[in-house]
């Protein structure tokens, strides 16, 4: 069973490698697939081998999907804040950077989760009833704060609203399959790649040093924001970083290290919730439930241990694709790369969602680059998802 177990691993980091390499390949379609397959090609297979290379695959994704978001303009719906600050800093030459410091926080998340799982399964077990009269009223504050702090404050609050809005009216589309992918994809991503087209942005050498990290503050963040999204609806990692941003302010570079921490947190409390609430807040965490049912102790304590290795292991995996990328991203013309890049994004958002998602596509690149022409900080468009999760808890 050792060797099967082991096999499971290797093989789900390996797809989490792929699917955090390539846009559009996220482990949610791996994993409704598998769920499939469990169900009648695979029925003989013992569901405990999934459980493993569904853990595996998730937690190396985490890692590894920050490379195209930083590298090429290609947000998952769980990095689409990456492409902000590490987009400045691939233009200034300081991309690897960029994706070392999220995998520092990755890293540095996996050991946490580790430290504080038990707790955590004590304190999520009393609170979970209570936190989400707490939630609109910490997201309103989390809003205002934002807005305050721009010297530009009525025009940071209308990119706030008006990116709002969007979202309400795109999460409110029926039978829109993944409408969180055309409208994060063209506010953070398609209207980023247009300008970089307009701009004819030129991509300097990058740099393959390590940067120095403070990650107390960031780490802080990022452990007290991760838990919320792990057992309430509508919070997702965008939302758990500005909120852990929000408690522990920090620069562009720690503000990655957050992003890194958090997106690994979400997942792994993820499988916590599952076992404590029975709650799903992710698709992997779908995937177990739907393979297995609720889950033991001992298999949440399988399940950390799997975190544990296939973390350390999606470290080193991720430091060494990034510095691939490095180095060959200044080898060819990245306006050229930006359209091809552009493209992809087009077919993945109508293979996903159709002519609906290609229109919601074309709304919210427009809307980014309105918002970001008006010259205030490109956080204030996750609105998109802000304003319709408080409506959400208000109504």
């Amino acid at each position: 069973m050792l060797i099967q177990i082991l096999l499971s691993i290797v093989i789900g980091i390996f797809t989490g490698t792929i699917t955090g390499l390539i846009p559009g390949i996220h482990i949610n379609l791996i994993g409704i697939l598998l769920v499939s397959l469990s169900a009648s090609f695979f029925i003989q297979i013992n569901s405990i081998y999934f459980i493993v290379f569904i853990a595996s695959m998730a937690i190396t994704h985490t890692f590894v999907d920050f490379i195209p978001s930083i590298f090429l303009g290609c947000p998952d719906t769980d990095t689409e804040l990456s492409i902000l600050p590490g987009h400045e800093l691939l233009k200034k030459g300081q991309g690897y950077q960029a994706i070392i410091l999220t995998c520092y926080g990755s890293l540095a998340a996996v050991f946490v989760l580790i430290l504080i799982s038990f707790p955590s399964i004590l304190i999520i077990s009393k609170i979970h009833n209570f936190i989400p009269k707490l939630i609109p009223g910490l997201l309103i504050l989390t809003s205002f704060f934002l807005i305050s702090t721009e010297k530009k404050k009525f025009i940071a609050l209308f990119v706030f609203l008006l990116s709002g809005f969007l979202g309400l009216c795109v999460l409110n589309l029926p039978s829109v399959n993944q409408p969180l992918l055309p409208l994060l994809t063209g506010l953070f991503g398609g209207s980023m790649l247009i300008l970089s087209i307009k701009n004819k942005t030129q991509i300097p050498k990058q740099e393959i040093i390590k940067p120095k990290i403070k990650m107390i503050k960031p780490l802080l963040g990022a452990i007290i924001a991760s838990p919320l999204c792990s057992f309430l609806p509508g919070l997702g990692s965008g939302q758990a970083a500005i909120i852990g941003n929000t408690i522990s302010k920090t620069d562009k570079k720690g503000f990655l290290f957050l992003l890194g921490a958090t997106n690994t947190l979400v997942m792994g409390f993820s499988f916590i919730s599952l076992y404590v609430i029975s709650k799903t807040r992710t698709g992997a965490a779908v995937a177990i439930q739907e393979i297995i049912g609720t889950i033991s102790l001992q298999l949440l304590i399988l399940i950390l241990i799997i975190v544990f290795i296939s973390g350390i292991i999606a470290f080193f995996l991720t430091i060494f694709f990034a510095k691939i990328f490095a180095k060959k991203i200044g080898t060819f013309n990245y306006t050229i790369a930006s359209v091809l890049t552009l493209l992809i994004l087009i077919v993945i958002v109508f293979l996903t969602s159709g002519f609906s998602g290609l229109a919601i596509l074309t709304a919210s690149t427009f809307t980014g680059i309105y918002c970001i022409s008006l010259k205030v900080r490109r956080t204030h468009m996750m609105g998109c998802l802000l304003l319709p999760t408080i409506i959400l808890y208000l109504i």
